[in-house]
């Protein structure tokens, strides 16, 4: 269960790796399905096909009703509930920091499994972000005599620690939960006071997972715990760090539309002509040999936007690279690169917008691709850079860390270029060592072509993922072996 899932609804990170682990473990042959909500556009651009009869969902004290679509796909079956209170388009602007639309499309997704036409009992509720937080609260609540659900487990991925889903008493009445109250848990006002739903995720889960190993780690920390590094702490024996891949398929530099010049690892000199279609649909002046860096990202301090903006004269002054960035977010970083485009014209490119065919181009036609992010869960652009052979400089945090390698003049090793402190001067040294070996042609395509050929497919972590499927079960089973001995 998730708020989105590509292809029908993409806001981040979160659809693009819901649809690719979904689709891994299909073709393992597991009996996976998704459940997303039905917003409006979804409806109005794909013919979706109902299942079964409107039915009641408890909401507040009364019952609302929820409809049920199917998409058509020859693979993974994915659910979509509807209800037009919820998922109007007249409150689409607002419902992605709305609790009750996601109250309502959480209860759905669980009253469906047993409705006419669907019927299936799952081993395993898999669980993303807040929106569905409150999943495995009923399911240890509401739902714990029930005997349709009495053996489920419930596995919670927390993609964004930062957004908790914080809301106010109300949600619990809402989500028929007042008679449990808040929880009580010590010096943690976050859950005692409030209703917190990832909080909430993670407080009634069998099994807790994350998107990169060193993200699982960092986040039991107050340094990036956001407020719930003692309730991770409390919780680490059942806290998974599983790294973020991508979808090899979908994102293939010999095969996509999007880009002029297709191409591969062996066949890397029919690149170029990538960058010179870059350089002339972003304005920036045609020169093969200087270094352009691509950026597709939202514009914000998380994504290291304060460290960029502090550099940008001394960048321009000292070095001969070009930027192209795509990306929205902060007004305020968004007027300053306005501005920089301007006063570095032909060097600097910013388009406020954004565009899948132009960020398949970006990571094609640039030379190297920039995050220098304060905070990472896993981030998915390096990875798929590396993939359109990219050469990605990151800070070395959360799963930047995991997936690229600094490279090593003494051993020739590497796929990319690092820094640890979060500063101007260390980023400014990863560019410029980014940018001194790029002179270098023969290094730089070992660089392209290691990072190419890495395995960034989600077959190994799809299988990890199905570990911690098979554990959460079992943890279920023994916890309810033992609540029924003591009942005895």
């Amino acid at each position: 269960m998730a708020a989105e899932s590509v292809p029908f609804t993409k806001t981040g990170e979160v659809a693009e790796v819901v649809g690719a682990l979904t689709k891994t473990l299909y073709h393992m042959g597991q009996d996976v399905r998704v459940c997303i909500p039905c917003y409006s556009q979804i409806k109005e651009s794909m013919d979706l096909e109902q299942v079964g009869e409107p039915f009641p969902v408890p909401m507040d004290g009364h019952r609302e009703l929820a409809t049920v679509y199917r998409a058509p796909a020859d693979q993974v079956p994915v659910y979509l509930i509807d209800n037009p209170r919820y998922f109007g388009r007249e409150i689409i602007s607002r419902q992605m920091d709305d609790a009750e639309p996601f109250v309502f499309y959480c209860r759905a997704g669980l009253e469906m499994l047993r409705q006419p036409g669907i019927a299936w009992q799952p081993d395993v509720i898999h669980c993303h972000d807040w929106h569905t937080g409150v999943v495995p609260n009923w399911l240890r609540t509401i739902y714990r005599q029930d005997p349709f659900f009495q053996d489920t487990a419930a596995v919670f991925t927390i993609h964004r620690l930062a957004q908790q889903g914080i809301f106010s008493y109300r949600v619990l009445q809402v989500a028929g939960l007042e008679a449990f109250g808040f929880i009580h848990y010590p010096d943690m006002s976050d859950l005692t006071e409030l209703v917190n739903l990832l909080g909430r995720g993670v407080y009634f889960s069998d099994a807790i997972t994350t998107v990169s190993e060193t993200y699982a780690q960092q986040i039991q920390t107050p340094e990036y715990g956001e407020q719930l590094d003692p309730l991770l702490c409390d919780k680490r024996d059942r806290l998974f760090g599983i790294t973020n891949r991508i979808d090899t398929a979908k994102f293939d530099p010999s095969t996509d539309p999007a880009i002029i010049s297709t191409y591969d690892a062996t066949t890397l000199e029919q690149r170029p002509a990538n960058k010179a279609q870059l350089q002339r649909n972003a304005g920036l002046l045609q020169d093969e040999h200087a270094p352009l860096i691509g950026m597709v990202s939202r514009l914000s301090s998380i994504k290291g936007f304060d460290l960029l903006a502090e550099l940008i004269p001394g960048l321009m002054s000292t070095t001969p690279v070009q930027l192209v960035i795509q990306g929205v977010g902060d007004p305020v970083y968004h007027e300053l690169f306005l501005q920089y485009r301007k006063q570095y014209a032909g060097r600097i490119a910013f388009q406020a917008t954004f565009s899948e065919s132009m960020e398949r181009r970006i990571y094609a036609g640039s030379d190297i691709f920039l995050m220098p992010s304060l905070v990472e869960p896993c981030g998915l652009g390096q990875m798929i850079a590396m993939r359109y052979g990219a050469v990605p400089v990151v800070r070395a945090t959360g799963g930047l860390a995991d997936t690229v390698q600094d490279y090593d003049p003494a051993t020739n090793t590497g796929t990319g270029f690092t820094f640890s402190a979060y500063d101007k001067m260390a980023l400014f040294a990863a560019i410029v060592r980014a940018v001194e070996t790029y002179r270098h042609r023969p290094i730089w395509r070992g660089l392209q072509q290691r990072g190419m050929t890495a395995d960034l497919s989600w077959d190994e972590a799809a299988a990890r993922y199905l570990q911690v499927y098979h554990w959460a079960r079992q943890q279920r089973l023994n916890t309810n072996s033992i609540e029924d001995a003591t009942q005895l």
